[in-house]
Order: C-alpha cells, then sequence, then structure tokens
C-alpha cells in the first residue's frame, strides 16, 4: 500500500501548471514532487542537503525541486521531514547534453589576465552575491512568471560556454538581446534583496519570491529600485545595458531554485515561442 502511494505522489500533477513551472526532469530542470496530504502541516523537504520550496493546491503539498546542472542521471532523493516522521522519496534524473557556445569577448581584462585589484575585486563581489542567493523567506511563493524584457532570445540556458576559445562555467541564465534602455520589469511579485555592480556581472538586481525561489537581473544599463523595495508583476526594476562582461546589450535573466540555477524558460513556457520568433524575421 506504501508503495502505491509515493507512486501517486510521484505522478506528475497537473494542476499546478498555470501557476508553477514546467517539470522537466534533467540537470538545470525543474521536478515537481507530491510531498504530502494538504490536511496536514507542511512538511520541510530537502535536496542534497539544501531546503526544497513547498507549496499547496487543493489537496496536496508539493515540493518543487531544482536540479543541478552538475547532477548526475539516475535516481535521486529527497528528505522529507514533518508530520511526527522522516522518508525519503526517490525520483529520477534523465540525461541531457548540452550544445557548445563560443563567444568573442574583445575586453581582454574580462577572460583572462586580471590585475591583483581585479581578482580582489572579484572575490569580493563573489561573496556578497552568495550571501544574496542564500537568502530563504518562509511563506507564500510567486512563480506565476511573465518574461521581464520584450526583446529577441539570444543564448539559452545550460550552454557550454567558451570565452575567447577558453572554457568557462555552462550558461547559468537565459539571454534577451534588446536595445540599450528597454525597461526590464518584475516577472512575478518579490522582494529586492540585493543591488550592486559586478566585475563579470555589471550592474545586477536580485529579486526573492519566496522559499528560495529567486531571480537575478544581470548586464543592466540602469537600477531602479533598492533593497527592500517590495514589487509586483509588471513593475520596472531598471533597464536593459551592456555592464560587466558581455559581448552586445542583453538582459541575462537567473532563477534560483534550493541555490540552484534551473532553466527560466520551464517559467515563461507562453512567451518562449514569442522571443524566439523574433530570431527568424
Amino acid at each position: 500500500m506504501m508503495n502505491k502511494i509515493l507512486f501517486l505522489l510521484l505522478l506528475p500533477i497537473a494542476a499546478w501548471a498555470g501557476k508553477l513551472p514546467e517539470q522537466l526532469a534533467v540537470p538545470g530542470g525543474i521536478v515537481k514532487i507530491g510531498v504530502g496530504e494538504g490536511h496536514t502541516n507542511a512538511p520541510k523537504v530537502f535536496y542534497d542537503g539544501k531546503r526544497v520550496l513547498v507549496t499547496k493546491d487543493e489537496q496536496s503539498w508539493l515540493a518543487l525541486v531544482g536540479v543541478p546542472l552538475s547532477a548526475k542521471p539516475g535516481q535521486h532523493s529527497l528528505q522529507v521531514i514533518g508530520n511526527n516522521e522522516e522518508r525519503n522519496l526517490k525520483f529520477n534524473i534523465a540525461d541531457k547534453e548540452y550544445p557548445a557556445q563560443h563567444l568573442t569577448i574583445t575586453k581582454k581584462r574580462m577572460v583572462t589576465g586580471f590585475t591583483e585589484a581585479d581578482l580582489k575585486r572579484i572575490e569580493a563581489d563573489k561573496i556578497e552575491m552568495t550571501k544574496a542567493k542564500a537568502v530563504w523567506s518562509e511563506g507564500p511563493i510567486d512563480a506565476d512568471f511573465v518574461a521581464p524584457v520584450d526583446g529577441r532570445l539570444s543564448s539559452l540556458f545550460g550552454l557550454k560556454r567558451y570565452f575567447n576559445e577558453i572554457p568557462k562555467n555552462p550558461h547559468n541564465g537565459l539571454d534577451i538581446a534588446a536595445p540599450t534602455g528597454t525597461p526590464i520589469l518584475a516577472p512575478a511579485s518579490g522582494k529586492v534583496i540585493n543591488t550592486g555592480n559586478y566585475y563579470f556581472n555589471g550592474n545586477t538586481v536580485f529579486l526573492d519570491h519566496g522559499q528560495g525561489l529567486l531571480s537575478a537581473y544581470l548586464h543592466m544599463n540602469e537600477i531602479t529600485v533598492k533593497p527592500g523595495d517590495v514589487v509586483k508583476q509588471g513593475d520596472p526594476l531598471g533597464t536593459v545595458g551592456e555592464t560587466g562582461r558581455v559581448t552586445g546589450p542583453h538582459l541575462h535573466w537567473i532563477v534560483y531554485l534550493n541555490h540552484t540555477p534551473v532553466d527560466p524558460a520551464l517559467f515563461i513556457s507562453q512567451d518562449i515561442v514569442r522571443l524566439d520568433a523574433r530570431n527568424k524575421k
């Protein structure tokens, strides 16, 4: 009987399709798993030792699990703690091969030849942004996203990146190209948890949408919000620019779940076709 219950909990749950991201059980994707009945208290859920977002529909508690790009294909496990018990739920991750992208960066010190001052700034930036990405706020979430900028889909999530033929970290966000000054709007309600100007990322804003669901907006020209501001969907955050390490004006948009960058396209499937269509004109 218990195996049957666990099987039912692991089935895809269509009731959230309109408000939550699509499920894609691959590295860099999202897994949605039922973790309890709705009449009980919300359990605490952990994946690889990190707290996982838990939300509710009419009948069940649902975990939204961000899968790291480094995750190996095969069986993975969630730790579920609540209602006087602790249990593990298994789920499978399929393999996905992301293509390579080769970019030429004209500002050479954005790739190699960093000065001592550059390295100090890069390390300080890393510490500050790591603190922002660690934010966890309890309570309801808002995952009903729209595209944050009106532009052209220019670079997909997960690409294996080479800058001036030097291998770098995989692309951890979605790039939308648009002219400098194009408005960047909040894709959903949230709270501004960090703004700053960083060596690689340029002018950047971080938003908290609840329970480790965070989003970041990079390479901005102008920032029009400050930490502590509360925004709703459609409120301005600033404008598109080309600050930091870029090849042209665009928004680099990152979405995090349980401290893990996941594919933002899964949150805006209704907008992806429209943004991508501009590549064919």
